[in-house]
C-alpha cells in the first residue's frame, strides 16, 4: 500500500489549488474560484488588521506588548524613510509602512507548516513591483513633468551616445519593475524548497532504526538552524523592498 504524504514534492506546496468554485451569473462572471493563495491573502490581511486593532494603544493607559512592538516598528520605519526621502518622507509613511507589514506578515505566515506562502508566487510578488513602479513613474511625471526623461539622459553625455545611453537607462530603469518581485519570490521559494528537501530526509532518517534515530538529532538541530535563519530571512526581505522602494521614491521626487 503506498503512503499518502501532504506534499510529495518541494515545488507542491506552491501550487495554487481551487478550493470552491461557484457558478454565478452576475456582472458578467460565470465562474468564482476561490484559491489556496486567494485564501492566505485574506488571512494575512486579517492578520494584519488584527495585530493592529490589538496593538491600538488609543484607549489604553499602560500599552501591551503588541503596542510596544508596532511602536517600535514605527519608529524604525519613520527614521529609514526620513533619512531616504527627506522632507516630504511624512507623506510616503503610511504607503512604505503598509508594504512592509503587507511582506512581513506574509513571509512569516509561510513558515507554519504545510501552510502557502503566498510571496512564493510570481504573481504576488510580480504584482506589488510592477504597481509601486508604475506608481513611483506617476508621481515623478506629475512633480517633473517634460523634464522626467532627462533622467535616461546623464549630464555630459557625448551627442553621439545618447541614443545607445538612452537605451540603457530605459532598460535599466525598467527593470525595477521586475527586480523588486523577482527578489523577493526568488528568496522566499528557495528557501522554502530547501526546508521540504532537508524536512523530508530528516523525516526518513528518523522513520529508520533507533541508532540512525538519534544520530539523526545532530544533523536535526542544524535544521532547526535553518528555520530561525529562514525567519530572519522573512524579516529582511521585507526590510531590503521597502528600503528599495524608498530608494526608487528618493529618484522619482528628486530625479537622479
Amino acid at each position: 500500500m503506498e503512503k499518502y504524504t501532504l506534499i510529495n514534492s518541494p515545488l507542491d506546496q506552491f501550487e495554487v489549488l481551487s478550493l470552491i468554485g461557484l457558478k454565478l451569473e452576475l456582472l458578467g462572471l460565470e465562474n468564482f474560484t476561490l484559491t489556496n493563495h486567494s485564501l492566505y491573502m485574506i488571512f494575512v490581511l486579517t492578520t494584519i488588521i488584527a495585530i493592529h486593532f490589538y496593538g491600538d494603544n488609543q484607549t489604553k493607559i499602560v500599552p501591551n506588548k503588541w503596542s510596544i512592538s508596532l511602536e517600535a516598528s514605527y519608529g524604525s520605519l519613520h527614521t529609514m524613510v526620513r533619512d531616504q526621502i527627506g522632507l516630504l518622507s511624512e507623506r510616503y509613511l503610511p504607503f512604505i509602512y503598509s508594504i512592509f507589514f503587507l511582506v512581513l506578515i506574509g513571509n512569516l505566515i509561510s513558515n507554519i507548516p504545510y501552510s502557502y506562502a503566498v510571496n512564493a508566487s510570481a504573481i504576488t510578488t510580480l504584482g506589488i513591483s510592477v504597481t509601486i513602479f508604475m506608481g513611483v513613474t506617476i508621481l515623478s511625471l506629475s512633480i517633473h513633468k517634460i523634464k522626467f526623461f532627462s533622467y535616461f539622459i546623464p549630464g555630459g553625455t557625448p551627442l553621439a551616445l545618447v541614443p545607445l545611453i538612452v537605451l540603457i537607462e530605459i532598460i535599466s530603469y525598467s527593470a525595477r519593475a521586475v527586480s523588486l518581485g523577482v527578489r523577493l519570490f526568488a528568496n522566499i521559494t528557495a528557501g522554502h524548497a530547501l526546508l521540504k528537501i532537508l524536512s523530508s530526509f530528516l523525516f526518513k532518517l528518523f522513520s529508520s532504526s533507533i541508532l540512525i534515530s538519534v544520530l539523526t538529532l545532530i544533523p536535526f538541530s542544524l535544521f532547526l538552524g535553518l528555520i530561525g535563519l529562514e525567519l530572519a530571512v522573512s524579516l529582511i526581505q521585507a526590510f531590503v523592498l521597502t528600503l528599495l522602494v524608498c530608494s526608487y521614491l528618493k529618484d522619482a521626487i528628486d530625479l537622479h
